[in-house]
């Protein structure tokens, strides 16, 4: 398994300082940029689109893992692309053609990965794991920060960890919501290589931000 890669979500950010936020979490040691895009449809909360993402991806050269929680989601997704996304991850629940959305993620160029909600069985993964390049399994219903672990999705990460690993495929298998050090040792010891978090990595600001990010890697 590959070292776990750490995305801090920019939702816990300072927003008044974005820019400076996201250089600060690259030097901090930072794997990818995590982009929660929230429509307050789909989740009740809204974030932010592709103009606020595309003035940041000057700032660093980290890859955007971008996770779209809006619906209808296939109109967008040429937007995310341009703005500079990496990765673009779509809801299992967010619409009906979950397979069309993976394989335009593909088409535009870009990692395509597949989400499934806390009450979405890995069951639903059967048929999508072949066009997906990660698995982002939530740990909280989506539509806010700080929420607290659900610990019954570990038993869901070690069921998607063994179907990844019988397909064969070089899959990331990533975590969010409510990760703090201690849930991201039980994530990893499930089978999960990447992990986001929020809260946990922007406490403390600036000066805190690469101890907090070691502390999630277990270092």
């Amino acid at each position: 398994m590959n070292p776990v890669r750490i995305a801090p979500s920019i939702l816990s950010a300072d927003f008044a300082r974005l820019g400076e936020e996201v250089r600060a979490i690259d030097a901090a040691g930072a794997d990818w940029i995590h982009i929660d895009v929230m429509d307050g449809h789909f989740v009740p909360n809204i974030s932010f689109g592709p103009v606020v993402m595309k003035a940041i991806r000057g700032v660093t050269a980290k890859p955007f893992d971008v996770h779209l929680m809006i619906a209808p989601v296939d109109p967008y997704l040429d937007a995310f692309a341009e703005a500079g996304a990496d990765t673009i991850s779509v809801h299992v629940e967010a619409g009906p053609h979950i397979h069309r959305s993976l394989q335009h993620i593909k088409g535009l160029g870009k990692r395509a990965g597949v989400v499934i909600c806390p009450g979405t069985p890995a069951k639903a993964l059967d048929y999508l794991l072949d066009s997906a390049d990660l698995v982002l399994v939530m740990s909280v219903n989506p539509g806010f920060g700080g929420q607290s672990f659900i610990e019954n999705q570990l038993k869901k990460i070690e069921a998607v960890r063994r179907m990844i690993d019988v397909n064969g495929r070089a899959i990331d298998l990533e975590v969010d919501g409510g990760v703090d050090p201690r849930w991201a040792r039980r994530c990893i010891d499930a089978g999960a290589d990447a992990l986001v978090a929020g809260t946990s990595v922007f406490r403390g600001g600036p000066a805190a931000y690469a101890a907090n990010i070691a502390a999630l890697r277990g270092g």
